[in-house]
């Protein structure tokens, strides 16, 4: 294949063929806060975790209906809620002998507002409030 081929075509006399994604670029404070929460997500039995729990009748999922979902041990899938919850994804209620966790919409509202493009979402400053 020949480089000609995948060249884009000039447009011209100073028009621009596309408009920027995001409103504003990131500040550091925002960008070191994402990245903690985008982290968070980035192993897949964490955000296996996340969909489960979002997904579960009621919003809420007791740790005893993970845990069976998975082949790793209680302590293991503990560590993973732990680290959703100080990323702030997921917070927890003991009732009982069991912890039941639910999916908070703000921080997964933020994080959707970063990623979409600014026709339709909010801009960065008002994405990581």
């Amino acid at each position: 294949m020949s480089k000609q081929g995948s060249e884009l075509p000039f447009l011209g006399g100073g028009i621009e063929c596309c408009s920027p994604l995001v409103a504003e670029p990131l500040s550091g404070e925002q960008a070191a806060d994402l990245a903690r929460v985008f982290k968070a997500l980035g192993d897949p039995v964490r955000l296996r975790l996340l969909s489960l729990i979002a997904s579960h009748a009621g919003g809420e999922a007791c740790v005893c209906d993970l845990t069976d979902v998975f082949d790793l041990s209680g302590p293991t899938i503990s560590h993973h809620l732990k680290v959703l919850r100080e990323a702030g994804l997921i917070a927890g209620e003991r009732r009982g002998t069991w912890i039941y966790y639910r999916v908070l919409p703000d921080v997964l509202g933020r994080l959707a507002g970063v990623l979409a493009p600014t026709a339709t979402g909010p801009s960065v400053a008002e994405a990581t409030r």
